[in-house]
């Protein structure tokens, strides 16, 4: 009783349906996604009376909220300590400008001690044009 095997067949996927969807997918997504740069922190700006200066373009964007958390040109930082914000400030410094501007955008309910964080990191970083925004008197921001 000897028996003759039969030759194996290898089973085959075809690959290009499936590499069609997965671009059409990538292509979905890019179309879709919204690329507006917002933050994830809310902020209250402290009220002030003066006159409104403008922003230069090649300026640092550093935003402090009532929690004590920081944000760097939109970027969230990980932490709150001094050595995150000054390594974090000489890397925006190194893409921006030789001459950018710090603006320090703090939340009026923020401590005293984070925005003097702020500060102390950019000077240690080597930024020393700073600037703090406020709003206008019954603005509602």
């Amino acid at each position: 009783m000897s028996r003759k095997r039969r030759g194996r067949h290898e089973a085959t996927i075809d690959l290009t349906p499936l590499i069609d969807v997965v671009f059409l997918l990538l292509i979905f997504f890019m179309v879709s996604t919204n690329f507006v740069r917002e933050s994830q922190l809310r902020i209250t700006l402290p009220e002030a009376k003066g006159e409104v200066s403008e922003n230069k373009p090649d300026s640092i964007e550093l935003m402090v909220d009532k929690g004590g958390d920081y944000a760097i040109d939109g970027r969230v930082m990980v932490n709150g300590e001094l050595e995150t914000l000054v390594l974090a400030l000489s890397e925006a410094k190194k893409k921006a400008a030789d001459d950018a501007t710090l603006i320090i955008t703090a939340d009026a309910n923020s401590t005293h001690q984070a925005v003097v964080r702020a500060m102390d990191a950019a000077g240690r970083a080597g930024l020393v044009d700073l600037r703090i925004t406020t709003q206008q008197p019954g603005q509602d921001g």
